[in-house]
């Protein structure tokens, strides 16, 4: 583990992991890029998930970090992993409209057609129709 990324305590195996994957996830939520990178550059896996199976990613671009969802692409997310419920990354930034997080999902090659609903559903569901352009331009 790096050392002391978090800001907190030691860092090392006696930390409550419980409590070290709460911050994980929280720092994917508000968008912490460098911190969450100094973890996962130190070996937690970029595809780590909570108990409904929301990756860092997943979280990350729910809540509109782009950043962070590059950073975290960057480092090995599946960009089309779907949580328990089967949505996407991609669908949860289309559902929140975020189009530089869809952008930076299309560009590492999240499949739009994927998921339940799929991130074409979403857009048709709710009329995006640039992101629906978005995902049948072949130079994406």
């Amino acid at each position: 583990m790096p050392e002391n990324p978090a800001g907190r305590g030691d860092a090392g195996p006696g930390e409550d992991v419980e409590e070290l994957a709460t911050r994980l996830f929280q720092m994917a939520r508000s968008g912490q890029t460098d911190r969450l990178c100094a973890y996962v550059d130190a070996g937690v896996p970029a595809n780590l998930h909570n108990d409904k199976g929301d990756t860092l990613l997943m979280l990350a671009a729910y809540h509109g970090h782009a950043g962070t969802v590059r950073a975290l692409l960057d480092r090995g997310a599946d960009p089309s992993r779907a949580n328990d419920r089967g949505q996407t990354p991609l669908a949860g930034a289309v559902f929140k409209q975020l189009p530089d997080v869809v952008r930076a999902l299309l560009d590492a090659g999240a499949d739009p057609g994927q998921g339940t609903p799929s991130a074409v559903e979403t857009a048709r569901m709710f009329g995006q129709e640039e992101f629906l352009a978005w995902f049948t331009d072949d130079r994406r």
